[in-house]
């Protein structure tokens, strides 16, 4: 096995039919180097690439690649337009609803609460897209004459679409921010939220776009907290606020619980929070499931996501949620069953595009130097033998070809998450560009804080017998992938 050959994600009942920020499946393209002119182009509306000539996706090296798109391809901008600026309408949850704008205003702004500065907006894991930034603006930063620690600063970024994932809603405008938008009514949030990061190339949180990648620092849990009103929640849950809170801050950065609203539980029965880490969602074109637990592709957890856990406008069908066993606050609300009439579906007819997008990217490469090149082949050799990796990381996709399931007696672990998903199994996770999705650990809980210590679980799991050193070589393999 030579690394060369291998390939390198309404009603107020829709709005509240989960909890928690996107995990949609999307993965990040675009039409410029770095995302510059695509960025400003996406939020004028007019960021369609030319069809026949070509377009930008990111490529192995965190960067972008060109390649040949058919006429027609406007389909794969219109999904990056979806995956990083659409809020679906989810605006009626996270704005009308749980009125999370308002924490994020402070009072001196007209909302409640000291508000969220720049600086504590980078704490909680936010990220700012460098290239949504006029030169004024840059200059600023750089001068060090821009007040991060002013959560009115805070507003400015949303008013220039900046802040990655997430869309201010002002008076004056429709769903499309303008610096000279005034006050903020609302607010959306996109798939780009949890799983686009950047690139840190202007500062810690403040870059170019990295779609795809896994926003391991974000604490979705902390900022939904934050929200005045989580009311809805609790009446789902039959419990009070605090209660919900005390879930939602038991998370922790880089962890979200997609299930929470589907089956009530908040806690492992050790005590430890129910949420999973955010997964990479690059490298996803021929494996067939894309959670850890396996609840469907692409498509459906693109249509799962964007209804059930952004609260966006759309339909969505599931009969799996219908046990009530299973999932008690899923079934008694209907959540499997839900309906919007064609005319105002905002999240069916993005679907496609969305699709094609995140199929168009393959997962980014480590740095040379970033691994022992000596030791990554002798590795490579290793995952296809004595170490038996390949029994169920099939090269090149890493992951099996067709249904890539296992029971937790099969991987080792104890069932809670795999219970909380229709086929109670964990799915085979591709390995291709571990490297970016190193903090918080490995496996869906980040049980396992290092590879060496997933190494260690297998080689006694399956007795493989491997020596110190080829442990050892297998994770250079890894890192190298």
């Amino acid at each position: 096995m030579n690394r060369d050959k291998h390939i390198r994600k309404s009603s107020l009942i829709v709005a509240a039919a989960a909890l928690g920020f996107g995990i949609t499946w999307a993965v990040g393209g675009g039409c410029s180097n770095g995302g510059t002119s695509a960025t400003s182009n996406a939020q004028k509306g007019t960021g369609d690439c030319p069809p026949n000539t070509g377009t930008q996706v990111a490529g192995r090296d965190g960067g972008t690649t060109t390649v040949t798109l058919p006429a027609g391809a406007s389909l794969i901008t219109d999904g990056q337009q979806t995956f990083r600026f659409d809020t679906f309408g989810d605006e009626v949850f996270w704005g009308d609803t749980i009125k999370l704008h308002q924490a994020i205003e402070g009072a001196a702004n007209g909302g409640v609460g000291p508000g969220v500065s720049p600086a504590a907006a980078l704490q909680l894991g936010l990220k700012v897209d460098v290239d949504a930034l006029p030169p004024a603006i840059v200059d600023g930063l750089k001068a060090g004459t821009v007040d991060l620690n002013d959560p009115a600063t805070t507003l400015a970024l949303l008013r220039l679409n900046a802040v990655v994932g997430v869309t201010g809603i002002f008076d004056g405008t429709d769903a499309s921010p303008s610096p000279t938008s005034g006050p903020m009514k609302s607010m959306g949030i996109q798939c780009a939220l949890c799983h686009s990061t950047v690139d840190d190339s202007f500062a810690a949180g403040i870059g170019h776009r990295r779609d795809g990648w896994a926003n391991r620092d974000l604490n979705v849990g902390a900022i939904i907290a934050a929200a005045p009103d989580l009311s809805v929640v609790a009446n789902l849950l039959g419990v009070d606020q605090a209660t919900v809170r005390t879930v939602l801050n038991a998370w922790g950065p880089g962890k979200f619980d997609a299930e929470l609203l589907l089956d009530g539980k908040g806690f492992r029965p050790d005590g430890k929070t129910a949420a999973t880490l955010i997964p990479p969602a690059f490298g996803l074109a021929g494996i067939n499931l894309h959670t850890w637990t396996g609840w469907g592709s692409v498509p459906y957890w693109n249509a799962f996501v964007a209804v059930l856990e952004m609260h966006g406008v759309g339909s969505f069908f599931d009969p799996r949620l219908d046990d009530a066993t299973k999932f008690p606050v899923a079934a008694k609300n209907h959540f499997g069953h839900v309906v919007v009439d064609e005319a105002h579906d905002r999240v069916t007819p993005k679907l496609p595009g969305l699709h094609l997008y995140q199929m168009a990217l393959t997962a980014p490469t480590p740095a040379a130097g970033s691994f022992d090149t000596a030791a990554a082949d002798r590795g490579d050799k290793l995952f296809a033998s004595k170490a038996k990796c390949v029994t169920c990381h099939v090269e090149p996709l890493t992951t099996e070809p067709g249904w890539n399931m296992h029971t937790p007696a099969e991987v080792g672990v104890d069932d809670f998450q795999a219970n909380r998903a229709p086929d109670n199994r964990y799915r085979t996770s591709p390995l291709h560009g571990l490297f970016t999705h190193t903090k918080g650990g490995f496996y869906h809980d980040g049980r396992f804080a290092t590879l060496l210590d997933v190494v260690n679980h297998y080689d006694t799991l399956m007795s493989l017998g491997l020596s110190e050193q080829e442990k050892s070589d297998v994770v250079e393999y890894l890192k190298s992938l």
